[in-house]
């Protein structure tokens, strides 16, 4: 069981599963077990899911594409039931736990995932790094001393390990693409009312999204499947793509590619960031796309304010306002 989710992605251990060449229940203890080793190290996952909490999310798991397959929510922009979304804020580790799921989590679970545990994040998902005063600093597997990234740190750092296959994550501004970064990972950020986020909404005007970072390309895709549809009261919603998973099997055909040097904002990047950039850019050149230099020109200390800035209606509840301004 330590080595299964080196060698296998979540759609590989949903087929073990459905075929009977692993039982749901070993699998669960098995991953159990090391989750709760590699977290002594980590500090990646704040709550276990233990008695009732795992019968009743075992019991809720379809017979999707990842049947059987445990599965972790970070602790934002999703509620789990009988379990309390902290926000990696100290404030909300007092309010009562959730009565019901998130759209995404019930659509999660319909598609065979086992909800084990929650996530780390940083506090309102507002840094790039994860660690909050409350819950303490997550660390990267690869090297102890430095940061997974964040606000999707936690789940980053438990999947790098090859703890998990995949786990949930968010992005406002990066949530989801730096940790998948820092750590080796896939990540995508759905676009805009890919996934619906109800009952919250929307956060960041509509620049908040939530997916999750991955072993597997594959893996990404089918789960985006799975979670892709709106909810009644969404806002707006994205428009029909057709299947995630099938466009990973298609020929992309000759894609038009721009990078950049130079950061947004602030200091050089690092000659190393450069080089990683360029030897990029040059594969995707040798592979037949066309490839450009861009650079979006804006004012980012202006946009990062703005961001920053979101008054709530006065209608909704205090927790709302702090949703809208998180990643």
């Amino acid at each position: 069981m330590d080595d299964l989710f080196a060698s296998h992605d979540a759609l590989a251990v949903g087929q073990l599963v459905k075929t009977g060449k692993i039982g749901v229940r070993e699998l669960l203890d098995g991953t159990l077990t090391r989750l709760r080793a590699l977290n002594r190290s980590l500090n990646a996952i704040t709550d276990f899911h233990d008695g009732p909490l795992l019968e009743k999310s075992a019991a809720m798991a379809g017979k999707g594409p990842f049947e059987g397959v445990p599965f972790v929510v970070k602790q934002l922009m999703a509620d789990c039931a009988g379990t309390p979304t902290t926000l990696g804020s100290r404030f909300f580790a007092k309010q009562p736990v959730a009565a019901a799921d998130s759209a995404a989590v019930t659509r999660a679970r319909r598609a065979g995932l086992v909800i084990v545990g929650r996530t780390n994040t940083s506090e309102f998902g507002l840094a790039p790094t994860t660690e909050p005063e409350f819950g303490g600093a997550t660390l990267n597997p690869w090297r102890k001393g430095l940061s997974p990234g964040g606000s999707s740190g936690g789940s980053a750092a438990v999947v790098a390990a090859r703890g998990l296959p995949m786990a949930h994550a968010t992005d406002g501004g990066g949530s989801i693409r730096i940790p998948a970064a820092l750590c080796g990972l896939f990540g995508l950020k759905p676009s805009r009312g890919r996934v619906s986020l109800a009952p919250i909404g929307e956060t960041l005007a509509g620049a908040g999204a939530q997916h999750c970072v991955s072993i597997s390309v594959r893996d990404s895709a089918a789960l985006l499947d799975a979670l892709a549809g709106s909810e009644p009261g969404d806002p707006y919603t994205a428009p029909a793509a057709g299947s995630f998973l099938a466009a990973t099997q298609r020929t992309p055909g000759r894609l038009r590619v721009a990078f950049m040097r130079k950061p947004v904002g602030g200091p050089p990047l690092d000659p190393v960031l450069v080089a990683a950039v360029e030897r990029t850019a040059t594969l995707l050149e040798g592979l037949g796309h066309q490839v450009e230099e861009a650079a979006p020109d804006y004012d980012s200390a202006a946009t990062g304010e703005a961001l920053g800035t979101k008054k709530a209606p006065s209608w909704r509840p205090v927790r709302w306002n702090v949703w809208t301004a998180r990643m």
